[in-house]
């Protein structure tokens, strides 16, 4: 099948209206809806980073980002579903080539969450490991079919290593943990592993990934393929969260010409500070958007560089999508605090924004006083203490 990346781009964001109309459904659920994930992997959406080799597409990230921002504005969570499912596809791509030619060689893509803290513990055994332990935040679960997930190995004596374990759907549980009050359409429950095995091609050591020099650069000559990992997860994490800002923005518009101001006969766009509070939004809004496709392009960039992207480096573009998508959250919540107490009924879809948003900022990419510190320190030259 072939497609342009404007053509893919183009067909997921008329999904948006589906997606709007599902999201309430979604969030009663506490997962995606069916129907939906159905529409977006239709569109070959999990194809978009998947290597040529294998029958993908190796698009870029702007029109990943647009991608991201499309399907935010309709769900949030399910936005966020898809853009982390197709990043992941980006992941398996840095793997060595027998973990890529066992998935990709066997379908074109993989759906799956992708846990990464170390909560689980590795055995060594024979050509492989035995795995066990349990991760919160499976992202993706709901509608997966392998599983990425962290967990601490042995490391030839030396001290242990972090390393990400692909798995079946087969080989896992899913517990029902899934009970929140912000993103509870993407169903993001638990993931249970009890001594399963993992052959020792479906494992890479974390820290091979983080500079955009993995095994998988060898094999594939697109710079998309050695980006940095983190900054990189967290465009994937911020693209659909500022497209829900944006609908923020969008809905409050709709909203001036038909409130009555309480206690007047006038509608609030006829108030001069409600228009000025409509014109700060919109064009902070269209700020953030246009940081966030600046920043991909940074990104992306690091790919096309002869040498790996240094500590520093990856420390401040982690803080400027954080802070990005903190400015975000605070601009809807100046719009949904402009719109008076019935944005916040439950069939206004701006109450579900806003608590979907404030949810998304608990996301560890996103932690300013990390952030914040990682980058101190690198600029003092300090060894950083965190990932970046």
């Amino acid at each position: 099948m072939s497609i342009t990346e404007a053509q893919l781009v183009a067909d997921l964001a008329a999904l948006t209206p589906l997606l709007r109309e599902n999201a309430a459904k979604a969030e009663r659920d506490r997962k995606p809806d069916d129907a939906v994930m159905q529409s977006i992997e239709a569109t070959g959406a999990y194809r978009y980073f998947v290597p040529k080799k294998y029958g993908g597409y190796e698009f870029t990230p702007s029109g990943f980002m647009e991608i991201g921002m499309a399907l935010g504005r309709g769900c949030l969570s399910a936005g966020w579903v898809t853009t982390f499912c197709m990043e992941h596809n980006w992941l398996l791509a840095l793997y060595d080539e027998p973990a890529q030619e066992d998935l990709f060689g066997k379908h074109p893509y993989i759906i799956a969450p992708g846990a990464l803290a170390p909560k689980g513990m590795a055995e060594a055994v024979d050509v492989g490991y035995r795995l066990s332990g349990q991760w919160q935040w499976g992202t993706g679960i709901m509608h997966a079919n392998w599983v990425m997930v962290g967990g601490i190995m042995p490391n030839d004596g030396g001290p242990p290593a972090l390393g990400m374990f692909l798995l079946p759907i087969e080989d896992v549980q899913v517990v029902d943990t899934w009970h929140v009050d912000g993103m509870a359409g993407t169903g993001s429950n638990d993931i249970a592993v009890d001594g399963a095995f993992v052959p020792g091609h479906r494992v890479v050591d974390i820290s091979t990934l983080r500079d955009g020099r993995s095994p998988g650069t060898k094999l594939h000559d697109n710079p998309i393929y050695r980006m940095p990992m983190l900054p990189f997860l967290g465009l994937t994490a911020a693209a659909p969260a500022v497209g829900a800002m944006l609908e923020a923005v969008d809905l409050f518009k709709q909203r001036l010409g038909g409130r009555q101001v309480y206690g007047t006969m006038e509608k609030q766009s006829d108030k001069p500070l409600a228009q000025a509070r409509l014109g700060r939004a919109a064009v902070e809004a269209d700020q953030v958007r246009s940081q966030l496709l600046s920043l991909a392009a940074e990104v992306h960039a690091w790919g096309s560089n002869e040498e790996p992207c240094p500590d520093e480096e990856r420390a401040r573009l982690r803080l400027n999508i954080a802070l990005l998508v903190h400015r975000a959250r605070d601009i809807v919540t100046d719009v949904v605090d402009a719109c008076g107490a019935s944005a916040h009924f439950l069939d206004n879809p701006l109450q579900r924004i806003q608590r979907d948003i404030n949810t998304v900022i608990g996301h560890t990419v996103f932690d300013l006083d990390t952030g914040t510190e990682l980058y101190g320190r690198a600029l003092l030259g300090l060894p950083l203490n965190a990932p970046a």
